[in-house]
Protein backbone atom coordinates (compact mmCIF):
# COMPACT_ATOMS: atom_id res chain seq x y z
CA UNK A 1 0.00 0.00 0.00
CA UNK A 2 1.23 3.33 -0.84
CA UNK A 3 2.05 6.26 1.38
CA UNK A 4 -0.72 8.08 -0.22
CA UNK A 5 -2.95 5.23 0.44
CA UNK A 6 -2.33 5.68 3.97
CA UNK A 7 -2.71 9.01 4.33
CA UNK A 8 -6.29 8.84 2.84
CA UNK A 9 -7.00 6.44 5.75
CA UNK A 10 -5.99 8.80 8.22
CA UNK A 11 -7.32 11.32 7.46
CA UNK A 12 -10.76 10.01 6.72
CA UNK A 13 -10.81 8.84 10.83
CA UNK A 14 -9.03 11.80 11.63
CA UNK A 15 -11.97 13.90 12.89
CA UNK A 16 -13.31 10.65 15.08
CA UNK A 17 -10.41 10.71 17.63
CA UNK A 18 -11.67 13.40 19.67
CA UNK A 19 -12.43 12.30 22.95
CA UNK A 20 -16.30 13.17 24.34
CA UNK A 21 -16.10 15.42 27.31
CA UNK A 22 -18.43 13.32 29.23
CA UNK A 23 -17.31 10.19 28.67
CA UNK A 24 -14.83 10.00 31.89
CA UNK A 25 -15.32 11.20 35.62
CA UNK A 26 -11.39 10.56 36.12
CA UNK A 27 -9.03 13.50 35.01
CA UNK A 28 -7.05 12.28 31.95
CA UNK A 29 -3.44 10.87 33.27
CA UNK A 30 -0.54 12.54 32.37
CA UNK A 31 2.01 10.91 30.24
CA UNK A 32 5.93 11.11 30.20
CA UNK A 33 7.93 9.17 27.85
CA UNK A 34 11.22 9.27 29.03
CA UNK A 35 13.01 7.85 25.38
CA UNK A 36 17.14 7.24 25.84
CA UNK A 37 18.82 7.14 22.96
CA UNK A 38 21.43 3.71 21.92
CA UNK A 39 21.19 2.80 25.02
CA UNK A 40 21.56 -1.19 25.59
CA UNK A 41 19.72 -3.99 27.53
CA UNK A 42 22.00 -4.40 30.14
CA UNK A 43 23.36 -0.59 30.75
CA UNK A 44 21.86 -0.20 33.93
CA UNK A 45 21.87 -1.16 37.54
CA UNK A 46 18.92 -2.77 36.44
CA UNK A 47 18.89 -6.51 35.47
CA UNK A 48 16.68 -7.26 33.01
CA UNK A 49 18.08 -10.77 32.40
CA UNK A 50 17.57 -13.22 34.91
CA UNK A 51 20.31 -12.72 36.37
CA UNK A 52 22.71 -9.73 37.02
CA UNK A 53 25.47 -9.59 34.38
CA UNK A 54 28.77 -7.70 34.87
CA UNK A 55 27.64 -4.31 32.85
CA UNK A 56 24.55 -4.54 35.44
CA UNK A 57 27.70 -4.15 38.28
CA UNK A 58 29.56 -1.59 35.92
CA UNK A 59 26.65 0.95 36.17
CA UNK A 60 24.86 3.26 38.59
CA UNK A 61 21.36 3.85 37.51
CA UNK A 62 19.20 4.17 41.13
CA UNK A 63 16.52 6.09 39.61
CA UNK A 64 15.87 3.30 37.51
CA UNK A 65 15.69 1.09 39.67
CA UNK A 66 13.19 2.67 42.05
CA UNK A 67 10.86 3.30 38.89
CA UNK A 68 11.38 -0.61 38.73
CA UNK A 69 10.50 -1.38 42.11
CA UNK A 70 7.60 0.87 41.36
CA UNK A 71 5.88 0.01 38.39
CA UNK A 72 6.90 -2.95 35.92
CA UNK A 73 9.85 -3.83 33.68
CA UNK A 74 9.25 -5.62 30.35
CA UNK A 75 12.08 -7.75 29.96
CA UNK A 76 11.05 -8.22 26.19
CA UNK A 77 10.69 -5.01 25.27
CA UNK A 78 12.05 -4.87 20.83
CA UNK A 79 12.55 -1.28 18.82
CA UNK A 80 14.08 -1.05 15.71
CA UNK A 81 18.33 -1.44 15.19
CA UNK A 82 18.62 2.53 14.29
CA UNK A 83 16.74 5.12 15.73
CA UNK A 84 14.65 6.50 12.95
CA UNK A 85 12.58 3.66 12.44
CA UNK A 86 11.84 3.26 16.16
CA UNK A 87 10.86 7.24 16.14
CA UNK A 88 8.09 7.05 13.33
CA UNK A 89 6.89 4.07 14.34
CA UNK A 90 6.55 5.25 18.30
CA UNK A 91 4.50 8.21 16.35
CA UNK A 92 2.49 5.94 14.04
CA UNK A 93 2.04 2.72 15.19
CA UNK A 94 3.16 2.04 11.95
CA UNK A 95 5.93 -1.25 11.51
CA UNK A 96 9.29 0.17 9.53
CA UNK A 97 8.56 -2.06 7.18
CA UNK A 98 5.29 -0.08 5.83
CA UNK A 99 6.15 3.11 6.53
CA UNK A 100 9.56 2.70 4.64
CA UNK A 101 11.69 5.10 7.21
CA UNK A 102 14.01 2.29 7.16
CA UNK A 103 17.18 3.88 7.70
CA UNK A 104 18.36 7.09 9.65
CA UNK A 105 17.98 10.53 8.01
CA UNK A 106 19.27 13.63 8.07
CA UNK A 107 19.65 15.49 4.95
CA UNK A 108 16.72 15.75 2.18
CA UNK A 109 17.08 13.42 -0.57
CA UNK A 110 19.23 11.56 0.74
CA UNK A 111 20.44 8.19 1.97
CA UNK A 112 23.35 7.57 4.16
CA UNK A 113 23.73 4.06 2.35
CA UNK A 114 26.92 4.06 1.03
CA UNK A 115 28.07 2.09 -2.50
CA UNK A 116 28.22 -2.23 -1.85
CA UNK A 117 30.00 -3.71 -4.68
CA UNK A 118 26.90 -6.54 -4.59
CA UNK A 119 23.55 -4.91 -3.43
CA UNK A 120 22.12 -1.90 -3.98
CA UNK A 121 19.27 -0.36 -0.75
CA UNK A 122 15.88 0.09 -2.29
CA UNK A 123 14.25 3.55 -2.59
CA UNK A 124 12.97 4.53 0.97
CA UNK A 125 11.40 7.26 2.77
CA UNK A 126 14.36 8.98 3.37
CA UNK A 127 13.00 12.46 4.69
CA UNK A 128 10.64 10.71 6.80
CA UNK A 129 7.42 11.55 8.49
CA UNK A 130 5.65 14.95 7.22
CA UNK A 131 2.33 16.23 8.11
CA UNK A 132 1.32 16.98 4.26
CA UNK A 133 1.43 15.30 1.14
CA UNK A 134 3.70 16.43 -1.82
CA UNK A 135 7.22 15.59 0.14
CA UNK A 136 8.81 13.18 -1.97
CA UNK A 137 9.94 10.13 0.00
CA UNK A 138 7.95 10.73 3.07
CA UNK A 139 5.43 9.34 5.55
CA UNK A 140 2.14 11.26 5.63
CA UNK A 141 0.43 10.37 8.66
CA UNK A 142 -1.74 11.68 11.52
CA UNK A 143 0.96 11.37 14.80
CA UNK A 144 0.64 10.28 18.48
CA UNK A 145 0.58 14.04 19.54
CA UNK A 146 -1.87 14.87 17.16
CA UNK A 147 -4.26 12.52 18.46
CA UNK A 148 -3.40 13.95 22.34
CA UNK A 149 -3.62 17.45 21.28
CA UNK A 150 -7.42 16.86 20.09
CA UNK A 151 -8.19 14.75 23.15
CA UNK A 152 -7.19 18.02 24.86
CA UNK A 153 -3.24 17.44 25.94
CA UNK A 154 -0.39 19.85 26.00
CA UNK A 155 1.87 18.20 23.73
CA UNK A 156 5.91 18.54 24.79
CA UNK A 157 8.58 17.75 23.03
CA UNK A 158 12.00 18.02 24.81
CA UNK A 159 15.50 16.43 23.18
CA UNK A 160 16.21 14.25 20.10
CA UNK A 161 13.01 14.80 16.90
CA UNK A 162 15.39 12.99 14.28
CA UNK A 163 11.68 12.43 12.38
CA UNK A 164 12.32 14.03 9.13
CA UNK A 165 15.18 15.36 7.06
CA UNK A 166 16.55 18.65 7.20
CA UNK A 167 14.66 21.54 5.25
CA UNK A 168 11.32 19.08 5.27
CA UNK A 169 7.93 19.53 7.45
CA UNK A 170 9.12 16.41 9.44
CA UNK A 171 12.75 18.41 10.61
CA UNK A 172 10.00 20.28 13.17
CA UNK A 173 8.27 18.66 16.01
CA UNK A 174 5.60 21.26 15.94
CA UNK A 175 4.47 20.45 12.40
CA UNK A 176 3.68 16.59 14.21
CA UNK A 177 1.31 17.57 16.69
CA UNK A 178 3.63 19.64 19.89
CA UNK A 179 2.64 22.13 21.20
CA UNK A 180 6.03 22.70 22.37
CA UNK A 181 9.67 22.13 20.98
CA UNK A 182 13.18 21.99 22.82
CA UNK A 183 15.94 21.19 21.13
CA UNK A 184 14.27 18.78 18.20
CA UNK A 185 15.74 19.25 14.24
CA UNK A 186 16.71 16.56 11.66
CA UNK A 187 19.83 15.59 13.67
CA UNK A 188 20.20 12.34 15.67
CA UNK A 189 22.75 13.45 17.61
CA UNK A 190 24.12 16.42 18.91
CA UNK A 191 27.35 18.53 17.80
CA UNK A 192 28.22 18.14 21.92
CA UNK A 193 27.44 17.76 25.60
CA UNK A 194 29.22 19.88 26.20
CA UNK A 195 27.35 23.81 27.10
CA UNK A 196 30.65 25.08 27.27
CA UNK A 197 31.36 23.91 23.73
CA UNK A 198 27.78 25.95 22.52
CA UNK A 199 26.55 21.99 22.29
CA UNK A 200 27.84 22.28 18.75
CA UNK A 201 30.13 20.32 16.33
CA UNK A 202 31.93 23.48 14.69
CA UNK A 203 34.69 22.92 16.81
CA UNK A 204 35.36 19.14 15.83
CA UNK A 205 34.25 19.05 12.00
CA UNK A 206 33.16 22.08 10.74
CA UNK A 207 29.51 21.10 10.57
CA UNK A 208 26.78 22.77 12.14
CA UNK A 209 23.74 20.71 10.79
CA UNK A 210 24.25 18.02 14.28
CA UNK A 211 23.98 22.07 16.82
CA UNK A 212 21.37 21.69 18.64
CA UNK A 213 19.15 24.41 18.31
CA UNK A 214 17.05 26.45 20.75
CA UNK A 215 19.53 26.21 23.99
CA UNK A 216 21.47 29.38 23.32
CA UNK A 217 20.95 30.37 26.96
CA UNK A 218 23.43 27.53 28.13
CA UNK A 219 26.27 28.35 25.76
CA UNK A 220 29.34 29.17 27.46
CA UNK A 221 28.69 27.39 30.68
CA UNK A 222 30.09 24.37 31.91
CA UNK A 223 26.77 22.53 31.63
CA UNK A 224 25.96 18.76 30.26
CA UNK A 225 23.39 18.77 27.34
CA UNK A 226 21.50 16.26 29.00
CA UNK A 227 20.99 18.45 32.16
CA UNK A 228 19.87 21.11 30.17
CA UNK A 229 17.47 19.49 28.72
CA UNK A 230 16.28 18.43 32.38
CA UNK A 231 16.10 21.65 33.36
CA UNK A 232 13.57 22.46 30.26
CA UNK A 233 11.68 19.31 30.51
CA UNK A 234 10.74 20.31 34.11
CA UNK A 235 9.80 24.02 33.38
CA UNK A 236 7.38 22.76 30.67
CA UNK A 237 5.84 20.33 33.07
CA UNK A 238 5.64 23.67 35.30
CA UNK A 239 4.07 25.62 32.89
CA UNK A 240 1.52 22.51 31.72
CA UNK A 241 0.64 21.97 35.21
CA UNK A 242 -0.29 25.81 36.00
CA UNK A 243 -2.73 25.86 32.69
CA UNK A 244 -4.44 23.20 34.39
CA UNK A 245 -4.42 20.68 31.33
CA UNK A 246 -3.16 17.05 31.23
CA UNK A 247 0.49 17.30 29.25
CA UNK A 248 2.09 14.50 27.36
CA UNK A 249 5.92 15.10 27.26
CA UNK A 250 8.37 13.58 24.70
CA UNK A 251 11.46 13.81 27.02
CA UNK A 252 13.47 12.11 24.77
CA UNK A 253 17.31 12.39 25.22
CA UNK A 254 20.35 12.83 22.79
CA UNK A 255 22.45 10.71 25.31
CA UNK A 256 23.79 8.38 25.05
CA UNK A 257 24.60 8.60 21.68
CA UNK A 258 27.87 9.74 20.18
CA UNK A 259 30.05 11.95 19.87
CA UNK A 260 30.89 10.31 23.32
CA UNK A 261 31.72 12.94 25.87
CA UNK A 262 31.63 12.84 29.56
CA UNK A 263 29.42 14.16 32.03
CA UNK A 264 31.96 15.68 33.80
CA UNK A 265 29.50 15.26 37.48
CA UNK A 266 30.55 11.21 37.50
CA UNK A 267 33.16 10.93 35.03
CA UNK A 268 35.88 11.04 37.60
CA UNK A 269 34.14 8.52 40.02
CA UNK A 270 34.56 6.03 37.45
CA UNK A 271 37.62 6.59 36.54
CA UNK A 272 38.57 5.66 39.97
CA UNK A 273 36.73 2.29 40.21
CA UNK A 274 39.31 1.23 37.55
CA UNK A 275 37.54 1.36 34.23
CA UNK A 276 39.05 2.84 30.95
CA UNK A 277 38.37 6.11 29.98
CA UNK A 278 35.85 5.44 26.99
CA UNK A 279 34.37 3.08 29.66
CA UNK A 280 34.38 5.75 32.33
CA UNK A 281 32.91 8.42 29.57
CA UNK A 282 30.04 5.67 28.50
CA UNK A 283 29.41 5.19 31.92
CA UNK A 284 28.80 9.02 33.26
CA UNK A 285 26.62 9.17 30.27
CA UNK A 286 24.74 6.36 31.44
CA UNK A 287 24.80 8.03 34.84
CA UNK A 288 23.77 11.53 33.71
CA UNK A 289 20.52 10.19 31.91
CA UNK A 290 19.58 8.38 35.40
CA UNK A 291 19.91 11.38 36.74
CA UNK A 292 17.93 13.27 34.64
CA UNK A 293 14.91 10.66 35.39
CA UNK A 294 15.28 11.17 39.06
CA UNK A 295 15.42 15.05 38.61
CA UNK A 296 11.93 14.52 36.51
CA UNK A 297 10.40 12.02 39.08
CA UNK A 298 10.85 14.22 41.81
CA UNK A 299 9.04 17.08 39.72
CA UNK A 300 6.08 15.68 39.50
CA UNK A 301 6.20 14.58 42.86
CA UNK A 302 6.89 18.45 44.01
CA UNK A 303 4.19 19.31 41.89
CA UNK A 304 1.74 16.51 43.67
CA UNK A 305 0.89 15.33 39.88
CA UNK A 306 2.77 11.59 40.31
CA UNK A 307 -0.23 9.50 41.29
CA UNK A 308 -1.83 11.09 38.24
CA UNK A 309 1.02 10.97 35.90
CA UNK A 310 2.35 7.58 34.08
CA UNK A 311 6.15 7.19 33.44
CA UNK A 312 7.65 5.03 30.55
CA UNK A 313 11.05 4.32 29.91
CA UNK A 314 12.72 3.15 26.70
CA UNK A 315 15.48 2.91 24.43
CA UNK A 316 15.47 3.50 20.49
CA UNK A 317 18.08 1.27 20.07
CA UNK A 318 20.66 -1.72 21.54
CA UNK A 319 24.05 -0.26 22.12
CA UNK A 320 26.48 0.65 19.22
CA UNK A 321 29.62 -2.14 18.05
CA UNK A 322 32.28 0.39 19.74
CA UNK A 323 30.79 -0.17 23.46
CA UNK A 324 30.98 -3.25 25.72
CA UNK A 325 28.58 -6.44 24.13
CA UNK A 326 25.27 -6.46 26.32
CA UNK A 327 26.08 -10.20 27.31
CA UNK A 328 24.21 -12.56 27.32
CA UNK A 329 22.29 -10.74 23.68
CA UNK A 330 24.32 -10.96 20.58
CA UNK A 331 25.13 -7.99 18.34
CA UNK A 332 24.94 -4.16 18.69
CA UNK A 333 23.07 -1.30 17.29
CA UNK A 334 21.94 -2.41 13.43
CA UNK A 335 22.40 -5.91 13.97
CA UNK A 336 19.34 -8.11 13.14
CA UNK A 337 20.08 -9.79 16.31
CA UNK A 338 19.22 -9.25 20.26
CA UNK A 339 22.18 -6.71 21.09
CA UNK A 340 20.71 -4.64 18.41
CA UNK A 341 16.84 -4.78 19.08
CA UNK A 342 15.99 -6.07 22.54
CA UNK A 343 15.95 -2.72 24.74
CA UNK A 344 15.22 -1.60 28.26
CA UNK A 345 11.39 -0.73 28.98
CA UNK A 346 9.50 -0.20 32.47
CA UNK A 347 6.00 1.47 32.74
CA UNK A 348 5.10 3.12 35.85
CA UNK A 349 1.27 3.60 35.82
CA UNK A 350 0.26 4.46 39.63
CA UNK A 351 -2.82 2.72 40.60
CA UNK A 352 -2.64 0.42 37.71
CA UNK A 353 0.87 -1.52 37.30
CA UNK A 354 1.78 -3.13 40.10
CA UNK A 355 4.81 -2.26 41.81
CA UNK A 356 8.02 -4.19 41.40
CA UNK A 357 6.01 -6.83 38.69
CA UNK A 358 7.80 -8.64 35.69
CA UNK A 359 6.36 -8.74 32.03
CA UNK A 360 8.20 -11.47 30.43
CA UNK A 361 5.45 -11.19 27.10
CA UNK A 362 7.48 -9.44 23.82
CA UNK A 363 6.41 -6.07 23.44
CA UNK A 364 7.22 -3.64 19.70
CA UNK A 365 8.11 -0.14 19.47
CA UNK A 366 4.96 0.12 16.95
CA UNK A 367 2.43 -0.69 20.37
CA UNK A 368 3.89 2.74 22.06
CA UNK A 369 0.77 4.65 19.68
CA UNK A 370 -2.13 2.48 20.89
CA UNK A 371 -1.06 2.00 24.55
CA UNK A 372 -0.43 5.81 25.10
CA UNK A 373 -4.01 6.72 23.47
CA UNK A 374 -5.60 3.66 25.59
CA UNK A 375 -4.17 5.07 28.60
CA UNK A 376 -5.23 8.17 27.57
CA UNK A 377 -8.69 6.98 27.30
CA UNK A 378 -8.72 8.48 23.47
CA UNK A 379 -10.83 5.75 21.31
CA UNK A 380 -8.76 4.13 18.70
CA UNK A 381 -9.95 4.54 15.53
CA UNK A 382 -7.76 2.83 13.56
CA UNK A 383 -8.27 -1.08 13.12
CA UNK A 384 -5.11 -1.63 10.57
CA UNK A 385 -2.54 -0.77 13.28
CA UNK A 386 0.91 -2.74 13.10
CA UNK A 387 0.94 -2.01 16.97
CA UNK A 388 -0.72 -3.45 19.66
CA UNK A 389 -1.97 -1.61 23.17
CA UNK A 390 0.29 -3.33 26.00
CA UNK A 391 -1.81 -1.49 28.37
CA UNK A 392 -4.03 -4.91 29.32
CA UNK A 393 -0.41 -6.29 30.28
CA UNK A 394 0.13 -3.38 32.58
CA UNK A 395 -2.94 -4.25 34.06
CA UNK A 396 -1.51 -7.70 34.91
CA UNK A 397 -4.30 -9.61 32.70
CA UNK A 398 -3.37 -12.62 31.00
CA UNK A 399 -3.60 -12.27 27.13
CA UNK A 400 -2.81 -15.08 24.42
CA UNK A 401 0.16 -13.32 22.56
CA UNK A 402 2.55 -16.20 21.53
CA UNK A 403 0.96 -16.45 18.04
CA UNK A 404 1.70 -12.69 17.63
CA UNK A 405 4.37 -12.06 14.85
CA UNK A 406 6.56 -8.88 15.19
CA UNK A 407 8.81 -7.82 11.81
CA UNK A 408 12.05 -5.72 11.44
CA UNK A 409 13.48 -4.78 7.57
CA UNK A 410 16.57 -3.52 7.14
CA UNK A 411 17.11 -3.52 3.19
CA UNK A 412 20.10 -1.73 3.55
CA UNK A 413 24.33 -1.55 3.14
CA UNK A 414 24.87 1.41 6.02
CA UNK A 415 27.28 -0.22 8.23
CA UNK A 416 25.62 -3.72 8.52
CA UNK A 417 24.73 -6.08 5.43
CA UNK A 418 20.78 -5.77 4.87
CA UNK A 419 18.27 -7.62 6.09
CA UNK A 420 14.97 -8.76 6.91
CA UNK A 421 13.65 -10.84 10.58
CA UNK A 422 10.54 -11.73 12.49
CA UNK A 423 9.56 -13.47 15.81
CA UNK A 424 6.95 -15.54 16.37
CA UNK A 425 6.88 -17.41 20.02
CA UNK A 426 10.48 -18.49 20.94
CA UNK A 427 11.35 -18.80 17.70
CA UNK A 428 13.45 -16.36 15.46
CA UNK A 429 14.20 -16.09 11.63
CA UNK A 430 16.78 -13.94 9.94
CA UNK A 431 16.95 -13.71 6.16
CA UNK A 432 19.99 -12.56 5.14
CA UNK A 433 19.86 -10.39 1.99
CA UNK A 434 23.32 -10.39 0.48
CA UNK A 435 24.31 -14.15 0.55
CA UNK A 436 20.67 -15.27 0.39
CA UNK A 437 21.21 -17.01 4.12
CA UNK A 438 18.13 -18.50 6.52
CA UNK A 439 18.88 -18.40 10.57
CA UNK A 440 16.31 -19.41 12.93
CA UNK A 441 17.01 -19.42 16.72
CA UNK A 442 15.10 -20.96 19.52
CA UNK A 443 14.76 -17.62 21.91
CA UNK A 444 13.79 -19.62 24.71
CA UNK A 445 17.16 -21.55 24.97
CA UNK A 446 19.26 -19.42 23.26
CA UNK A 447 18.95 -15.92 23.87
CA UNK A 448 22.64 -15.32 22.97
CA UNK A 449 21.87 -16.72 19.29
CA UNK A 450 24.29 -18.99 18.91
CA UNK A 451 22.89 -22.01 17.55
CA UNK A 452 20.77 -21.73 13.79
CA UNK A 453 19.05 -24.56 14.23
CA UNK A 454 17.49 -23.78 10.30
CA UNK A 455 18.60 -27.43 9.07
CA UNK A 456 16.78 -29.17 11.92
CA UNK A 457 13.33 -26.95 11.83
CA UNK A 458 12.62 -26.97 8.23
CA UNK A 459 9.07 -26.90 8.79
CA UNK A 460 9.46 -23.67 11.70
CA UNK A 461 11.64 -22.21 8.91
CA UNK A 462 9.15 -22.85 5.95
CA UNK A 463 5.66 -21.28 8.60
CA UNK A 464 8.14 -18.11 9.04
CA UNK A 465 9.60 -17.34 5.93
CA UNK A 466 6.14 -17.55 4.66
CA UNK A 467 4.68 -15.24 7.43
CA UNK A 468 7.50 -12.97 6.31
CA UNK A 469 7.21 -13.19 2.59
CA UNK A 470 3.50 -12.64 2.89
CA UNK A 471 3.99 -9.43 5.46
CA UNK A 472 6.53 -7.57 3.21
CA UNK A 473 4.50 -7.91 0.02
CA UNK A 474 1.37 -6.72 1.68
CA UNK A 475 3.64 -3.74 3.76
CA UNK A 476 5.01 -2.51 -0.05
CA UNK A 477 8.14 -3.13 1.40
CA UNK A 478 11.56 -2.49 -0.72
CA UNK A 479 13.64 -4.99 -0.97
CA UNK A 480 16.97 -4.41 -2.02
CA UNK A 481 18.40 -4.80 -5.57
CA UNK A 482 21.45 -7.40 -6.63
CA UNK A 483 23.58 -5.98 -9.18
CA UNK A 484 24.76 -9.23 -10.27
CA UNK A 485 21.27 -9.71 -11.69
CA UNK A 486 19.94 -6.71 -11.91
CA UNK A 487 16.83 -8.09 -10.10
CA UNK A 488 15.44 -7.56 -7.13
CA UNK A 489 16.12 -9.89 -3.84
CA UNK A 490 14.16 -12.66 -3.21
CA UNK A 491 11.61 -13.08 -0.81
CA UNK A 492 12.79 -15.53 2.15
CA UNK A 493 9.98 -18.19 0.98
CA UNK A 494 11.74 -18.09 -2.31
CA UNK A 495 14.53 -19.52 -0.41
CA UNK A 496 12.72 -21.65 2.28
CA UNK A 497 11.43 -23.81 -0.35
Amino acid sequence: MTTIHYLILFLGVGTLGIVNSSRAVEPQPNIVFFFVDDMGWQETSVPFHTEVTELNKRYHTPHMEKLAREGMKFTQAYAYAVCSPSRVSLMTGVNGARHQVTNWTLRKNQSPDPNHPKIAAPMWNMNGLSDKAGVERSFVVETLPMRLKEAGYTTIHVGKAHFGAKDTPGAEPKNLGFDVNIAGHAAGGPGSYHGDKNFSAVWREGDEIWDVPGLEKYHGQKINLTEALTQEANQAIEEAVSEEKPFYLYLSHYTVHAPWEEDRRFYQKYLDQGLDEFSAMRASMIESMDHSLGDVLAKLKELEIEENTIVVFMSDNGAPKQVALNKPLRGHKLTPYEGGVRVPMIVKWPGVSAAGSVCEQYVMIDDVFPSFLEMAGVPSTKTDLDGKSWVPLVKGESIDAENRAIVWHFPHTYDQYPYSSIRQGKWKLIYLHTDRIIELYDLSEDISEEENVASQYPEVVKELAGLLTNYLKEADAGMPLDKQTGKVVEYPAEIAL
